[in-house]
């Protein structure tokens, strides 16, 4: 793994809020069940446990033992042990295990070797193979009031000093090599080493990411930037896209109406087709603009792929918007 310690201006972090709520936006096991009414029965929570006089006590009313087991788990995770559990349910968003009576979660992200599903029908297939099994495991997020309890199987491969000297070593604004571990719909889990940080969708590129994997792939060896490091909870913001300027911030000097530019069909949609005329800057070619006539659908006039001259028609670098057309090209205008 390598930093780059030049000084420089850190990007803005992004808010907790909207950041880490996408992170867990797949992970409905921690939510309470009774707003959860699409997960399987078997896959509940159980009502384990229910706390009176200041004690847990089982459902049926016997008491528990006397140790309160939220400061037992915070414990194991202040001192990295690993906990064997058994696999007890699963939802989309990875496994259910328990532990002394409380109900934890690992999220697919988690775990080692999960292979990558695009099809939530696919991935539910291969949570459920899981069912039943035992993971060694170490506790990697803890809380009490919103009654989470997040397990890792990644974890137990880095002791916990090593993670914690490497904790010390990233700050925003480095740039670190890492290895992609897992792609969700949400981003990209990347190694550095030890700590695991999230590339979220909207940091891998300066242009349209439809989903991860079309830019990146599992166990791919990738640059970084750090945008936010969160010690405390162990998660490490990232972002690909910020390796590069952005194209949109020159746009307005570089291209003006008229213009002829050259580039490669990405994608073909019903209301038009875009074009890559630069790494990372799209344009669109609105349905109005593909060609003279009618036709049914744009497809019917380009395809993914193919390279075509295009006119610019208008430049809006503020909102990110590049207006093309194939219209009323001459034969002069395409040599």
């Amino acid at each position: 793994m390598t930093a780059d310690s030049s000084p420089e201006m850190s990007p803005q972090p992004q808010s907790d809020d909207a950041y880490w709520a996408a992170l867990f936006e797949q992970e409905e096991a921690l939510l309470p069940t009774e707003n959860k009414p699409d997960i399987p029965l078997s896959n509940k929570w159980a009502p384990l446990n229910q706390r009176i006089d200041g004690r847990f006590r089982w459902s049926d009313g016997e008491r528990m033992e006397e140790a309160d087991p939220w400061q037992k788990a915070l414990e194991l995770m202040n001192a990295d042990d690993t906990l064997t559990l058994t696999v007890t349910g699963f939802n989309k968003g990875g496994l259910l295990v328990q532990w002394q009576g409380l109900q934890g979660f690992v999220p697919a992200s988690q775990l080692i070797d999960f292979p990558q599903f695009h099809l939530e029908s696919e991935r539910l297939n291969a949570l459920r193979q899981w069912q039943s099994k035992t993971l060694t495991l170490k506790i990697i997020e803890l809380n009490r009031e919103l009654n989470r309890l997040i397990l890792s199987e990644r974890a137990t491969l880095v002791e916990a000093d090593q993670r914690e000297q490497l904790f010390y070593r990233i700050e925003p604004g480095q740039v670190h090599e890492g290895q992609v571990t897992n792609l969700t719909n949400f981003g990209a889990f990347v190694d550095l080493g030890g700590v695991e940080g999230l590339i979220h969708i909207s940091e891998l590129s300066w242009s349209r990411v439809i989903h991860p994997s079309d830019i990146l792939e599992p166990d791919q060896k990738v640059r970084v930037k750090v945008l936010n490091v969160d010690s405390e909870n162990g998660r490490v913001a990232l972002s690909l896209k910020r390796l590069h300027e952005n194209p949109w911030l020159t746009v307005d000097e570089r291209f003006k109406p008229g213009q002829l530019v050259e580039g490669t069909i990405t994608n073909v949609v019903s209301f038009g087709a875009f074009v890559m005329i630069e790494e990372e800057l799209e344009g669109l070619i609105h349905i109005s603009q593909l060609a003279e006539g009618v036709f049914l659908h744009p497809r019917n006039v380009v395809q993914k792929g193919q390279i075509v001259v295009a006119q610019v028609l208008k430049v809006d670098g503020a909102n990110k918007r590049l207006a093309l057309t194939l219209r009323d090209l001459t034969t002069d205008d395409l040599e």
